[in-house]
């Protein structure tokens, strides 16, 4: 399916490769975050870009703008398909990352991480953002989209008031992805949904981790996944 982007929150590239190589076929792309990044650098970025995999790297770029600008320009050289910057650098930050990529061979898509699906409302409080959830990232999103970025990450159940606000040609990422009754140990996700209700409210892809690479059959829960997306 190729909506779906199946997080690869391993620790090794033997795992991440093993995994790519049995969801290949029911994945539309794989997802590094900074867990593996960290541990086995660009250089697998690159070997799995070279395998015809279509990589998001999710390292969410938050710095001034030409440090961001610059980091955009390394990642399209490893064959990246898109990339996660934050939206809380602001629009000049933003708009310089899209005028990198923009000149790049490959052109990355740049999605910016409103607010993270782990959040509540105490946990905005703290950061002294005193507005509800929805209205912040409806706010960020509109931010991302003045500031020329392709879209966002968010939450699925604000896909429908960002589609709304942003329009059609706006991507949505939505991670916090669950079936029923699978919820995994040590899930700090808080805001999720199923796979139907998030494509249904307008999200263009599904980035699902633990359900799918923590399952004992990882083909099988990708298939449920799979499955429960159809006949929307």
């Amino acid at each position: 399916m190729e909506q779906l982007l199946v997080a690869l929150d391993v620790d090794t590239a033997d795992q991440a490769l093993e995994l790519s190589e049995q969801l290949a076929h029911l994945a539309g792309g794989f997802k590094i975050g900074s867990r593996l990044f960290t541990s086995e650098g660009p250089d697998f970025v690159q070997k799995m870009s070279g395998r015809g995999h279509r990589i998001f790297l999710d390292l969410k770029y938050h710095d001034i703008p030409s440090t961001v600008a610059d980091s955009v320009r390394a990642a399209s050289d490893l064959g990246v398909w898109m990339l996660t910057l934050h939206t809380s650098g602001g629009s000049k930050m933003l708009a310089a990352a899209k005028e990198a990529a923009i000149k790049t061979s490959t052109s990355p898509l740049l999605v910016g991480v409103t607010v993270l699906t782990s959040f509540d409302k105490e946990s905005l409080s703290q950061l002294g953002v005193t507005r509800p959830i929805n209205q912040q990232v409806e706010h960020l999103a509109t931010l991302a989209a003045q500031s020329g970025i392709d879209g966002v990450v968010a939450s699925p159940l604000e896909a429908a008031r960002i589609r709304s606000k942003c329009g059609d040609h706006f991507k949505i990422v939505t991670p916090g992805i669950r079936l029923r009754n699978t919820q995994t140990v040590n899930d700090d996700q808080v805001r999720v949904v199923g796979p139907r209700e998030a494509l249904n409210a307008g999200s263009d892809y599904l980035v699902v981790g633990r359900p799918i690479i923590a399952a004992p059959d990882p083909q099988a829960a990708a298939a449920a996944i799979c499955f429960h997306s159809e006949d929307r």
